[in-house]
C-alpha cells in the first residue's frame, strides 16, 4: 500500500517526482491555492497565468501537468483542480480536498513519491488530504488473480503511487501523527474489500471469503466462527442454504468479532455476501450478469469495517455477521413458488428467485439479534429499485428508528460517502403477504427498495435499533474513475461503519 508521510520540508525543497499543487476557479479565471506559494514563487508569481494558457480552469477534479520551474527540486508539477474559490475566511471543505487529493493520485500511479502541497490550514484538511490522496492510489493487481496492490512488474506505471508527502503536516504533533495511522489503518482496509469486490468470482466463493476472514482474525486477534453448509442445515438456516443450494460452491456464515474490555455498547453489523449472483432459476437477463461478482460488497464492507475498529483499538464490541451463498440455477435450485423455513422459525414464500439478498441477510439478522446488541446494521448490493432512485452514486438508509436514520445519514455525510433516508411506508407491508407462508420475498414493483427493507425489518427482533444501506449503486463503478474513487469495487460503506463505531465508542449512537 501507499506509504504516507509528513513533511515539514517546503513544496519547492522536496524531492519528489511531481510537486501536486490546488488551483480554484476564480471570477477571473484560475487562482492558485494556498499551500502553493513556494511553487508559484518558482513561476515568477504567474503560475495561475501559465495554467491558464494550458486551459486549466480549477474545476473540481481537474488535473493539469506541467514542466516545473528552476528552483524546484520535483521535475513536474502537478496541478489539480479544487472548484470555486470559496467565500473569504472559508477554507475548502473536507470532501473537496479528498477527491482533489484522490484525483492526484491516480494521476500520479506508477510514480515513486508526490509530494502534496494543498491547502493544509489544520489538522482536519490534512486527514482530508490523506484520506483522498490513499484512498486515490488504488490500483487492483490483475496478475495474480486475487487482487492486491502489488505492481505487475509485466508492465509500466500500473502500480500505485508508492509514497505520499504531505507538505504542512506536522510530524511531531501527536494529532497529525495519529490522523495519519488512522488514515492508513483505514484506507487499507477500504482497499481489502475493494480487492475482494474486485476478485472473480470463480477465485472467490462462499469458502474462499470465509477462510479470508479467518486469516484476518488470526493476524488481528479476532474471534472467528464459520458454519458451513452442515452446520447451517442443523442450525435451520433456511435462507441461506435455500440461496446456496443450486450452486456446487456450498454456502457459509461468518461470524467475526472484535472486542474492546472498556466497551459500553456492542453494534452488529450484517453484510450480503452474494458471491456471484446470477439471479437463479429467475435468471437475470443478458447485460445484467457480467458485474455480479460485486454482489458481495456488503460483506466486503462489514469484514473490513470490524478488521478497522480492531486495528484502531476503537471502545466498542463490534460483530460481523457475513452472509455468504452463490447464487446459480441447476437442478437442485431453489424454485419461484418454493417455500422456506428461515432462521427463527418464520416461512417465507420465494416469488423471485433473484430477490435473493434479502433471504440470507434475514437468517444473519435474526441470528445477530440473539446476542441482543444495542444496534443493528446491515449493508447490501439489495436492489436495482434503488439505483433507480438514487442513481450510481448514493446509498439508501432505512430504519426502525428516526433518531438512528438520522445518525447514520449524518456519519455518512461526515465521512463523504453520499447517502439518502429512505422511508419504510406501513402501506407496503400488505404486499408481502402469502397465502402459504409468513410472508414473500417479493411485494410491489413499485417502491422496490423500499419493499425490500420492509421485509428485512420484519427480522429484526423487538426492541433493537436497526439500520439497512442499500448500497447497490455506488458498491461497484462500472464507468471511469473520478476523485478517490476507482472503477470496479469502491469499498462503500466501509468509511461510514468505521466512522459509525467511532461515534457509538464515544457515546453517540443516536
Amino acid at each position: 500500500m501507499t506509504a504516507l508521510t509528513l513533511s515539514t520540508s517546503s513544496a519547492a525543497a522536496l524531492r519528489a517526482d511531481a510537486v501536486v499543487v490546488g488551483v480554484a476557479k476564480g471570477a477571473k479565471g484560475p487562482v492558485v491555492a494556498v499551500g502553493a506559494e513556494a511553487v508559484d514563487k518558482a513561476f515568477g508569481g504567474k503560475l495561475a497565468a501559465v495554467l491558464e494558457t494550458l486551459g486549466a480552469t480549477g474545476a473540481e477534479g481537474e488535473v493539469t501537468k506541467l514542466p516545473a520551474a528552476s528552483g524546484l527540486k520535483a521535475p513536474v508539477v502537478l496541478a489539480v483542480g479544487l472548484g470555486e474559490v470559496p467565500a473569504k475566511g472559508d477554507g475548502y471543505d473536507a470532501e473537496t480536498l479528498r477527491r482533489a487529493a484522490g484525483a492526484a493520485a491516480r494521476a500520479l500511479s506508477g510514480s515513486k513519491k508526490g509530494a502534496f502541497a494543498l491547502p493544509i490550514e489544520d489538522l482536519a484538511d490534512a486527514t482530508a488530504v490523506a484520506e483522498g490522496a490513499l484512498l486515490g492510489a488504488y490500483t487492483y493487481d490483475k496478475s495474480n488473480g486475487n487482487g492486491g496492490n502489488a505492481k505487475d512488474k509485466n508492465k509500466k506505471n500500473n502500480g500505485p503511487l508508492a509514497e505520499v508527502a504531505l507538505v504542512g503536516g506536522k510530524p511531531r504533533d501527536k494529532a497529525y501523527k495519529a490522523a495519519v495511522e488512522r488514515a492508513t489503518a483505514l484506507v487499507a482496509e477500504v482497499n481489502r474489500a475493494r480487492d475482494l469486490i474486485n476478485t472473480p468470482s470463480n477465485l472467490l466463493n462462499p469458502a474462499v471469503f470465509a477462510a479470508e476472514a479467518v486469516a484476518a482474525a488470526k493476524e488481528h486477534g479476532l474471534k472467528t466462527e464459520v458454519l458451513d453448509e452442515k452446520a447451517l442445515k442443523k442450525g435451520g438456516y433456511g435462507g441461506i442454504l435455500g440461496v446456496g443450494q443450486g450452486s456446487e460452491a456450498p454456502p457459509r456464515l461468518v461470524r467475526i468479532a472484535y472486542t474492546h474490555p472498556k466497551a459500553e455498547k456492542t453494534l452488529a453489523l450484517v453484510g450480503k455476501g452474494i458471491t456471484y449472483d446470477s439471479g437463479g432459476i429467475s435468471l437475470k437477463p443478458a447485460g445484467h450478469n457480467e458485474t455480479m461478482k460485486c454482489d458481495m460488497s456488503g460483506a466486503a464492507a462489514v469484514f473490513a469495517a470490524v478488521v478497522t475498529a480492531a486495528k484502531l483499538g476503537l471502545r466498542v464490541n463490534l460483530t460481523g455477521w457475513l452472509a455468504l451463498a452463490e447464487n446459480m440455477p441447476s437442478g437442485s435450485a431453489t424454485r419461484p413458488g418454493d417455500v422456506l423455513s428461515m432462521y427463527g422459525g418464520k416461512t417465507v414464500e420465494v416469488l423471485n428467485t433473484d430477490a435473493e439478498g434479502r433471504l440470507v441477510l434475514a437468517d444473519a439478522i435474526t441470528r445477530a439479534g440473539e446476542e441482543k446488541p444495542d444496534a443493528i446494521v446491515d449493508v447490501a448490493t439489495l436492489t436495482g429499485a434503488m439505483v433507480l432512485a438514487l442513481g450510481n452514486r448514493t446509498f439508501g438508509i432505512m430504519t426502525n428508528d428516526e433518531a438512528f436514520r438520522t445518525t447514520l445519514h449524518e456519519v455518512a455525510g461526515e465521512v463523504g460517502e453520499p447517502s439518502w433516508p429512505m422511508p419504510l411506508p406501513d402501506h407496503l407491508r400488505k404486499g408481502i403477504d402469502s397465502p402459504v407462508a409468513d410472508l414473500a420475498n417479493m411485494g410491489e414493483r413499485m417502491g422496490g427498495g423500499l419493499v425490500a427493507g420492509i421485509f428485512l425489518k420484519e427480522f429484526v427482533a423487538d426492541g433493537i435499533t436497526w439500520g439497512h444501506l442499500d448500497i447497490a449503486g455506488p458498491a461497484f463503478n462500472e464507468s471511469g474513475p473520478f476523485g478517490y474513487t476507482p472503477k470496479g469495487g469502491t469499498g462503500a460503506a466501509v468509511r461510514t461503519l468505521v466512522r459509525l463505531a467511532e461515534r457509538t465508542a464515544d457515546g453517540d449512537l443516536g
